[in-house]
């Protein structure tokens, strides 16, 4: 099978185009040496400076800087493999954002000074039940 460059390029710009949606336009990008992943996010800096949106993504080339992104996979994975995967989307959301949220807490992520971090797991679960 031959990938055309083109075509990469077009799902790679379509991809960072939901995700923005999504997410918001973000300060900065990190991607691998993926040539498709970087004409993606020229095209899509192109947009964003013609469409007046005011901010381009600074993109960030390194081979191993998403490796930590990638590693963070595997403690979910470590803990969900047990289960035998989920029987409903939203029992899977749930599950995973209260072990996010317990290991960002873990980490030191959660701003002390705003919100105690009891009050913002609480505040994420009354978020997913309702």
């Amino acid at each position: 099978m031959v990938v055309s460059l083109p075509r990469c390029t077009a799902a790679a710009r379509r991809f960072f185009k939901r995700a923005i949606v999504v997410n918001g336009v973000p300060d900065r990008i990190a991607i691998g040496k993926s040539g498709a992943n970087l004409a993606g996010l020229q095209n899509l800096n192109v947009i964003l400076k013609f469409t007046g949106a005011g901010k381009i993504i600074k993109i960030v080339q390194s081979k191993y800087l998403s490796n930590m992104v990638e590693q963070d996979h595997r403690f979910i994975k470590r803990i969900t493999r047990p289960m035998l995967g989920f029987k409903a989307f939203d029992s899977a959301t749930a599950t995973l954002a209260g072990i996010e949220t317990a290991h960002m807490i873990r980490r030191g992520q959660i701003d002390q000074n705003s919100v105690s971090s009891f009050n913002q797991f609480a505040g994420l679960c009354r978020k997913l039940s309702v």
